[in-house]
């Protein structure tokens, strides 16, 4: 009698798009967290370094590597490192002066553009120290291949001290020998052949499906987002701004009108680039923005991959914001039912791929005019975590990409009652960005909360330091148990109740 089969985990349709998008311009696609840990008596960074490879086995994506696989065996397939090394992938850098905030970004910023190297498993986490108040940033990076925003959090649950559930996986135990034994190539091939068999639907359900979701992409022959200025061809550089406001009270101030937080959160982002293309002396009575919509709820560390789409909607510009809020809710509702289905990349693959290599679809999003910014907003933890027994005072998203002719995009995380809003630029093409952070501010206030937080009030960012008289102190972290606590990493769609 043969034994059990053997579990052959493939990277998705999806997950291969976005690792031909990251090797192909001078930005990799790629996601990343960036922890403020609070300044804590007795804070470790060695022993921290030591709790997070203890941790990391929990989920056995982060020590394998996507390996190709010979013609006829299917697409590449997710397999132990045999020669995986910690040391490969974390350590320590000490933030520059004055290590406040804006320096802090600045170093979050360049370790999630420093391209991950392909030879070893696709992640990184690179803790700063010397932040001026004693506390430590801690960035978390993976390559988009290996997770989307949701399959983040799941990593993010495995490695703080709380976590919601044991780790759940329909492979080998996290606990069983590393590394596991590879697949054969007959194995491969009549799994691939499975697969291709299961995947052979008839041609007008296909059709079907690929109208299904081309129509949340803004139609099979959109219209053309309207001709400005953040239409403008992107280089290599990042620069981060952050904006933080109280997720009950917008959620508040959205309910009054009928809106929920995405609608917003849109209202507010349309109204700030509104107002940065008024500084430019520009008019624009739509903007055309992409919102990614996560594929499910909850995500599990087994469950990894990219499930993501963007929907694509036209939203107005003019009149007041409570005022826009009502019209912005009003489209996302007519548009809900059209989220359905996988991916518009995922169904054609194949053409994809191939673009991708030639340099087609890098041409294409210089010169595209479908939608002039991207926003991605991910219902994060609600109650407050640790790691290290460190308190995590504020995660803020940081995602990069090679956007095409998009020089800003807006990554938004909730976490422990606070919105963090990340508005990623590209600042050789957004020099105004002061102007389109204050006037995303303005937007928000305008829209109900009270509690609207500059970069240098009530913060929980580092703030210079006043000069001390012996020198301002290193930070330290230390390891800690694991109790148990509530952490449920959820996707929020452009009309879920939030």
């Amino acid at each position: 009698m043969s034994g059990p089969r053997q579990v052959i985990e493939r990277a998705g349709p999806t997950d291969l798009v976005m690792l031909a998008m990251g090797a192909s311009g001078p930005v990799p696609q790629q996601i990343g967290a960036l922890l403020v840990l609070a300044a804590e008596p007795g804070f470790d960074p060695a022993a921290a370094r030591e709790l997070l490879a203890e941790r990391i086995r929990s989920v056995p994506r982060l020590r394998q590597r996507l390996l190709r696989v010979p013609p006829g065996c299917g697409r590449p397939v997710w397999a132990d490192d045999p020669a995986f090394d910690i040391g490969s992938h974390v350590r320590s850098v000490r933030c520059p002066a004055p290590g406040d905030e804006r320096a802090l970004l600045d170093a979050a910023t360049a370790v999630v553009c420093e391209r991950l190297p392909a030879g070893r498993p696709l992640w990184a986490a690179v803790f700063l120290t010397g932040l001026a108040d004693g506390a430590t940033g801690l960035v978390m990076v993976v390559d988009h291949v290996l997770a989307d925003g949701i399959g983040g959090l799941a990593v993010l649950a495995e490695l703080v001290d709380e976590t919601a559930t044991p780790v759940r996986t329909t492979a080998t135990p996290a606990s069983s020998a590393f590394p596991r034994r590879r697949p054969s190539l007959p194995a491969l091939a009549a799994d691939a052949l499975r697969e291709r068999l299961r995947a052979l639907p008839r041609p007008s359900l296909l059709w079907r499906a690929v109208r299904t979701v081309a129509s949340a992409g803004g139609e099979l022959h959109p219209m053309p987002a309207a001709r400005c200025s953040l239409l403008r061809p992107t280089g290599p550089r990042r620069r981060v701004e952050v904006v933080r406001t109280d997720l009950a009270e917008l959620r508040a101030a959205a309910h009054r009108r009928g809106g929920t937080v995405n609608d917003a959160l849109l209202t507010a982002i349309t109204g700030a680039l509104r107002t940065l293309l008024a500084h430019r002396g520009e008019v624009a009575g739509t903007l055309t923005v992409g919102i990614m919509v996560a594929g499910r709820r909850v995500a599990a560390t087994d469950r990894l991959g990219n499930q993501a789409r963007p929907l694509v909607v036209a939203l107005p510009t003019a009149g007041d914001s409570p005022e826009r809020l009502e019209k912005v809710a009003a489209v996302l509702a007519a548009r809900k039912e059209r989220i359905s289905g996988p991916p518009v990349i995922a169904l054609l693959l194949s053409p994809l791929r191939g673009a991708i290599r030639l340099g087609l679809y890098r041409w294409f999003m210089r010169r595209q005019r479908r939608i002039h910014t991207l926003v991605s907003n991910v219902h994060g933890p609600d109650g407050p975590l640790t790691f290290a027994g460190a308190a995590i005072r504020a995660i803020v998203p940081l995602a990069v990409s090679e956007s095409g002719n998009m020089p800003v995009s807006f990554d938004i995380l909730s976490y422990a009652g606070t919105l963090t809003i990340a508005l990623i630029a590209d600042p050789d093409h957004i020099p105004d960005l002061p102007v389109l952070v204050a006037a995303l501010r303005s937007e928000l206030a305008a829209l109900g909360p009270r509690r609207i937080l500059p970069a240098d009030e009530a913060s929980p960012l580092p703030s210079p330091a006043p000069p001390p008289a012996q020198g301002r102190k290193s930070c330290a972290a230390g390891s800690s148990g694991r109790p148990a606590g509530p952490l449920a990493p959820t996707a929020t769609s452009p009309r879920a109740g939030r």
